[in-house]
């Protein structure tokens, strides 16, 4: 690996194709052992106090890939506590969540990161158990949205007040734990879903996944934010990039980076995470190996960027400073300098392979480390390692990395099929089990972008 090699923008293999609305690693091939509840126990719900929500129930639009559902606007006030709050922009109550993907199950756990309690459990889409779930991405009012790599994104509101009792009962039918999974569609805390082209190959499926903080950038208002995803046209060598409404999902901007894979060999794999700066660029990659891109929030432009020699970009987060790091799944930390355009690579001599990445308000970015598993520990601001052998007992595959809302770091183990609750000073940990070979590394609990909109003082 190279450090500190000037980037080069590769202009003559960039060409976006931006269309503006009127609004506003480890995976394998299919088949493979990276491609990868219960039924309901019931049919009991929340009640409501303040009346019922919408009721027009579940409408198709008829799109012929598949049906999205119409978002009804609440029966209360949006909650969420003090916009400004601990929690990195985050009040706790909503934001005390971290939203992570069974992926072979197909369905995404709702689990509180104080108690480590499952509270919910959704199926991600129409299949019920075969869309390939991977990322998840939490908006400034704790609300998810999850990919699935067979197709399809999908918005689950994280507050009852915000679920829509399309029945007109009175109450919120929705799921109340791991063993309660209510069929697609059924259960009234899932916004919408928006359905994707799919080919039939999980590699070329939606990953990059990303909310915004609205057209505004501000942390305090709410119902504009927007939401950011791609994926890979594989035939014609193209990284689709959409942003969505995140009212209903419905397209607002799209932008298509030509020559996704650069040598001008379809890639293996597409667009692979995604993350926003402070003015809602986003921020993403590909690997084997990457490029490293830069869509513009307001005009769409795009910059593309080169990454160091011998790596190969897996996880992907941004800093308070409005910098992508991202892990290398060739071992080690990349960071880019987007004023200088130059790199630096951070090695990780214990551990040979990075997986998921984020950074705390403290500087710290935490990485997922494989080969042998351990949790990788980098300081931002003087970019050294810390540590590269913080111990996750009874590790054995962990993918995903993510901070609560009290600065805990959450450690997803597909192989496990657990997450671990690291303390960021002590290193100890607890787990949460239950969960179904979970392969989510992307902004779990919404404290990335909390980050970047709301930066620490000083």
């Amino acid at each position: 690996m190279q450090g500190n090699q000037a980037a080069r923008r590769l202009g003559a293999w960039v060409f976006a194709v931006a269309s503006l609305g009127g609004s506003c690693g480890g995976e394998k091939p299919p088949g493979s052992d990276d491609d990868g509840g219960t039924g309901a126990s019931g049919i009991s719900g929340i009640n409501l106090d303040t009346g019922s929500g919408g009721s027009e129930g579940i409408d198709s639009v008829g799109d012929e890939t598949g049906d999205k559902f119409d978002v009804g606007t609440g029966n209360a006030t949006e909650s969420g506590g003090d916009c400004m709050g601990g929690g990195g922009g985050m009040g706790e109550n909503t934001f005390s969540i971290i939203w992570i993907a069974n992926t072979p199950e197909g369905t995404v756990s709702k689990i509180d990161t104080k108690t480590g309690g499952e509270l919910a459990r959704y199926y991600t889409g129409p299949t019920n158990g075969d869309d390939d779930p991977s990322r998840t991405a939490v908006n400034l009012e704790g609300d998810a949205a999850v990919s699935n790599r067979g197709g399809g994104i999908v918005k689950f509101a994280s507050d009852p007040v915000r679920c829509i009792d399309r029945n007109a009962n009175g109450m919120i039918d929705t799921s109340t734990g791991a063993g309660d999974v209510r069929p697609f569609g059924e259960d009234e805390c899932m916004l919408w879903h928006k359905p994707t082209p799919v080919d039939g190959d999980n590699r070329h499926g939606p990953r990059p996944t990303a909310w915004d903080a609205g057209a505004g950038g501000d942390p305090c208002a709410t119902g504009d934010d927007r939401l950011w995803v791609g994926w890979y046209q594989f035939d014609a060598n193209i990284g689709h990039f959409e942003r969505l409404s995140g009212a209903d999902g419905t397209t607002n901007d799209s932008v298509d980076v030509v020559m996704w894979d650069a040598i001008g060999d379809q890639a293996d794999y597409g667009p692979y995470g995604g993350a926003v700066n402070a003015q809602g660029d986003l921020w993403t990659s590909g690997r084997s190996p990457g490029p490293l891109v830069r869509i513009d929030a307001v005009t769409l432009v795009v910059d593309r960027y080169e990454v160091p020699e011998d790596t190969s970009p897996y996880g992907i987060a941004v800093d308070a400073e409005g910098h992508p790091w991202l892990a290398d799944y060739d071992g080690g930390v990349l960071h880019f300098n987007p004023d200088t355009e130059t790199w630096d690579v951070i090695d990780t001599p214990n551990t040979a392979r990075g997986r998921g990445i984020m950074i705390d308000r403290t500087g710290s970015a935490w990485i997922a480390g494989n080969d042998p598993c351990a949790l990788v520990q980098v300081d931002t601001a003087t970019r050294t390692l810390v540590s590269d052998t913080i111990a996750l007992p009874g590790c054995d595959d962990p993918v995903g990395i993510s901070i609560d809302v009290d600065g805990f770091v959450w450690v997803p183990d597909r192989g496990a099929d657990l997450a671990f609750k690291v303390d960021p000073n002590t290193y100890a940990s607890t787990t949460v089990t239950g969960l179904a070979a979970p392969y989510t590394y992307s902004d779990m609990t919404g404290a990335g972008l909390g980050l970047v909109v709301n930066p620490p003082a000083g």
